[in-house]
């Protein structure tokens, strides 16, 4: 009898062992998720560097994509496929072309169709449409016969490809084009702002621009307008501001219209944890929302921040700055991208 409890005891102090060696696994594996990686290029290979600027993904792709969702798109042997952060191939390369994932599913191309697989890299709606966009609020745009549609996260045709033109959903409308007028559709493919536009952007926090005659404006979600077209170019809010052009130069919006940056800039970028890049005298820096200059322009290129880090370019070399404008990582790379 008690070696019959003593097998039983050593059967459960493996299973224990194995529960535990799979957990360690999962969050081990849940750990390396949350660490925000950078695409680096040194010659004609891609790798991922962390922000300490240590090399975490050996360098030895033809070319990369950020990581989103926990799986980052590469392109070897002139296949695409994914990994994940520890390096690790998740879904070899089989694909003529393979993008970000969105909302659980990346669109991929195989010969002269775009399709949708799952992070396991099932094809779960087939290679079929002639063009497609990233899923969105759960409908992706698809392309197929000259006319754009919708299709849910089933490939279901939720709105029959019919339009001219049609873009991404984002605070639940999209823009279209009809008889050379852009508007906005619901989910149901329902005329929610008529066409009356010469060219329409995105929804987001709760504006969109527009163009008429030759001039850029914004509406609200009821078709009116918000801010009057006045501007030579205009581009999306973010965190509360919109960049704009004025007799070429670049400054910035509140949701009101008013001026909340004075148009001083040859180039500006769009705010990204509370700075933006700019261009002055040819070099870049950052300002924050006052509009003053918190980074002296001193670079030939700038990216925005993410993660605390922006990539930068001194000379030939890319590197990151801190939101101080310190050097975090030295410029050593031939091309950088932005943390995920």
């Amino acid at each position: 009898m008690a070696f019959y409890f003593m097998r039983i005891h050593a059967k459960i102090n493996h299973v224990l062992r194995q529960i535990k060696q799979i957990l360690f696994s999962v969050f081990r594996q849940s750990d390396s998720d949350e660490i925000p990686l950078a695409p680096v290029k040194i010659g004609n290979k891609w790798g991922y560097i962390d922000k300490k600027g240590k090399v975490v993904i050996e360098l030895q792709f033809d070319e990369v994509g950020s990581f989103q969702e926990g799986l980052a798109g590469i392109k070897l042997g002139g296949k695409d496929g994914y990994i994940n952060k520890t390096g690790k191939t998740a879904i070899s390369p089989q694909f003529d072309i393979a993008d970000d994932f969105q909302e659980g599913l990346a669109r991929i191309k195989l010969g002269n169709k775009w399709g949708f697989i799952d992070k396991n890299g099932n094809v779960v709606i087939n290679p079929q449409f002639d063009g497609v966009e990233d899923f969105r609020e759960g409908l992706a745009m698809i392309y197929l016969g000259g006319k754009f549609g919708y299709i849910d996260k089933n490939g279901k045709r939720v709105i029959e490809p019919q339009l001219e033109w049609a873009g991404s959903f984002q605070e639940g409308l999209a823009g279209f084009l009809l008889d050379g007028k852009c508007g906005y559709i619901d989910k149901n493919g329902n005329i929610a702002i008529n066409p009356q536009f010469d060219y329409v952007e995105v929804f987001q926090e709760g504006l969109a621009g527009i163009e008429l005659g030759g001039k850029r404006g914004y509406i609200d979600k009821n078709g009116k307008i918000a801010i009057k077209p006045q501007f030579d170019a205009a581009w999306d809010f973010q965190e509360g501001l919109a960049r704009i052009k004025l007799d070429d130069k670049w400054g910035y919006i509140d949701k009101t219209g008013k001026i909340a940056i004075n148009p001083q800039f040859e180039y500006a970028k769009d705010f990204q944890e509370g700075l933006a890049a700019i261009e002055l005298g040819n070099k870049w820096g950052y300002i924050d929302k006052s509009g003053d200059i918190v980074i002296n322009p001193q670079f030939h290129l700038a990216k925005d921040f993410q993660e605390g880090l922006a990539a930068i370019k001194l000379g030939n070399k890319w590197g990151y700055i801190d939101k101080s404008g310190n050097i975090a990582i030295n410029p050593q790379f031939d091309l950088a991208w932005g943390f995920n």
